[in-house]
């Protein structure tokens, strides 16, 4: 078993990061925090998180609200009955930098829950200073793919996905000769089941009804489309060194099976669990180690009907599509993810119907010009900003054709 580790938290105050929280105050034998990033969206939370860890230093990505924080963390210590000088407030950085800033600070895992292109910097310092980076940020494997390829040695990252985590348990099963391939497992999303002409009139309402996990709204409604399976196929085959054609989603209702490798002898190692996202997150943050009642395991006294279907291509080609951008490059992944943004927020204002959001990405795909394989953040930024331009330009030609 490691020692004491010391974490940096990006995107504390977001789901990941408050349940690392929890395993942290669990066990604090095994972690101790000594840094923590968040947008700014919620100050009097962050400041919470910062005062019962103790941190030394505190970023927020909006430098609009530093003041709000230096108020909550008074009112944070008022709540908790310190005088004045009980306490340090710890030191804070601010900016669209202060993420970047604190991936560099001494420690030994930086946890990177960050949702957007915003993580692709924090993920690159993380990995240039040396420190093991815990990721669940999917924009930097998917848009910043080539340029984490460049500066990640070998099992710098691991993965906090379920899915992710899933193969990286999986692959200790054999050597890197003896795979033959991933197989992601898929929920389905909300409208699992159905076929191309039975998603025509479905409603955001709808999209968002998923049935086993309890997400955002863009992440649920690309579950619903497949798009999120589709971003973490370009994820593993990124982490893995997977090719492509090697790499297989298999729709599994009931998310206890996260993933499975299939080896050259026929074999294929499953991982199961109850879906729970701190099983994955402990074990980034402790990795290769495990971390005892990270989470509850699966209750064999009870009886279980786990079923597995092929991915219907046609009524969900967002795998195909992402499996084509990957073999392509050229920061084709990080179009592909600006724009589905764009295409998922279209929907669910009702500017964009449901099969729009993946044929609208298609035709960007096929009119995006031959941007070169990324060697800078800015370079990837420049790929999704025109992706964004060229996805709002169709989905105004569509609403105004409707």
């Amino acid at each position: 078993m490691g020692g004491m580790r010391d974490l940096v938290l990006l995107g504390s105050t977001g789901s990941i990061g408050t349940q690392a929280i929890d395993i942290v105050r669990r066990n604090p034998d095994r972690f101790r925090v000594v840094a923590l990033g968040a947008g700014g969206g919620n100050v009097e939370l962050l400041a919470a998180q910062a005062l019962a860890l103790e941190v030394e230093v505190v970023g927020v990505a909006r430098a609009s609200v530093v003041q709000d924080l230096q108020l909550a963390f008074y009112a944070e210590a008022q709540r908790r009955g310190w005088a004045t000088g009980d306490f340090k407030i710890p030191r804070i950085v601010a900016g669209p930098d202060a993420m970047t800033q604190l991936a560099q600070e001494p420690c030994d895992v930086v946890l990177n829950g960050v949702v957007g292109s915003l993580g692709l910097a924090p993920t690159l310092a993380a990995l240039e200073s040396g420190r093991i980076l815990a990721l669940a940020n999917k924009e930097s494997l998917v848009a910043g793919g080539p340029l984490v390829r460049r500066v990640a040695k070998q099992g710098q990252i691991v993965p906090v996905d379920s899915e992710h985590s899933a193969l990286a348990q999986c692959l200790r099963g054999g050597s890197a000769a003896e795979v033959t391939k991933l197989i992601l497992t898929a929920s389905g999303g909300a409208f699992r089941g159905r076929s191309r002409a039975e998603l025509t009139e479905v409603t955001p309402e709808e999209a968002l009804k998923h049935p086993t996990w309890d997400m955002g709204p863009v992440v649920t409604i690309n579950s619903a489309t497949m798009v999120n399976k589709a971003l973490e196929v370009i994820e593993a085959h990124e982490l893995f060194g997977v090719g492509y054609d090697d790499i297989e989603v298999a729709v599994h209702p009931q998310s206890v099976i996260h993933s499975m490798v299939e080896f050259a002898d026929g074999s294929t190692l499953a991982q199961a669990s109850p879906p729970d996202m701190r099983l994955p997150i402990a074990l980034a943050l402790a990795w290769p180690d495990r971390v005892p009642g990270a989470a509850k395991a699966v209750d064999w006294r009870e009886a279980h009907n786990w079923e597995f279907r092929p991915l219907d291509d046609e009524a969900f080609p967002a795998v195909r599509l992402a499996k084509a951008a990957g073999r392509a490059g050229h920061c084709r992944p990080a179009i592909y993810n600006a724009a589905n943004e764009e295409c998922v927020a279209a929907f669910a204002a009702g500017r964009l119907p449901f099969l729009g959001i993946v044929d609208t990405l298609e035709r960007v795909l096929a009119e995006a010009p031959d941007f070169p394989e990324p060697s800078t953040v800015e370079e990837v930024l420049a790929a999704e900003a025109w992706a964004r331009a060229e996805a709002q330009r169709m989905i105004t030609t569509v609403a105004e054709g409707a």
